[in-house]
């Protein structure tokens, strides 16, 4: 037991001589992390004539959220007639799209699932609401911080900075949810549920 010990003690000095701080506990570092740009591409040539608005759309990048200027188009059916309704499925629509091949070898991705729609409000909803035809909770974290951020970044949708407005298909009251720099950061920590917006008196 005591030449065991000798041995040991021997051998952590070698160690620390040549400046390796000895250690029990394996280290596996795994493989090396994968890098991207994040560099946020032209407005594509063919965007130009296209009908629709400028607007910055909320992509996934490096595990955070990214802002990419795009050209919206405007929906072609047209079925919805509030105007915030209608700004929103636009900004659903551009979000739901593939990235380009630009894009995609810049690593950006999308997580909000296609079919998504922007659905009008109910009466009583306040002002600005945007309800869509799943509930928000029920959404993947990431698509639920790039539909909020996105939204938030909207003249049309939000006034001004603050909280979004989101609300689902059925009679749930709305709720707030705000796009912060955790939230931009951190993309995948969004709180599930946002607080609940009560209507003010009229």
């Amino acid at each position: 037991m005591a030449l065991a010990a000798l041995a040991a003690l021997v051998v952590l000095a070698g160690l620390s001589g040549c400046g390796i701080r000895a250690t029990t506990v394996p280290v596996d570092v795994g493989a090396a992390p994968s890098r991207v740009s994040c560099d946020t591409p032209a407005l594509p040539a063919g965007q130009n004539g296209v009908q629709g608005f400028r607007a910055t759309v909320e992509l996934v990048c490096g595990s955070q959220l990214v802002g990419v200027e795009r050209v919206v188009p405007v929906p072609e059916k047209r079925v919805l007639r509030d105007p915030v309704a209608l700004v929103a499925q636009a900004l659903l629509e551009a979000l739901e799209r593939t990235p380009s091949a630009e894009e995609r070898d810049a690593g950006f991705t999308t997580g909000v699932p296609s079919g998504l729609t922007a659905v009008a409000p109910r009466p009583g909803d306040p002002a600005g609401t945007v309800r869509l035809s799943r509930k928000p909770e029920d959404l993947p974290p990431v698509a639920l911080s790039q539909i909020v951020c996105t939204l938030s970044g909207s003249e049309a949708v939000s006034a001004g900075p603050g909280p979004v407005v989101l609300g689902g298909p059925d009679a749930d009251p709305p709720r707030t949810w705000e796009c912060t720099e955790a939230v931009r950061s951190r993309p995948e920590s969004v709180p599930t549920l946002g607080e609940i917006v009560r209507p003010g008196p009229s």
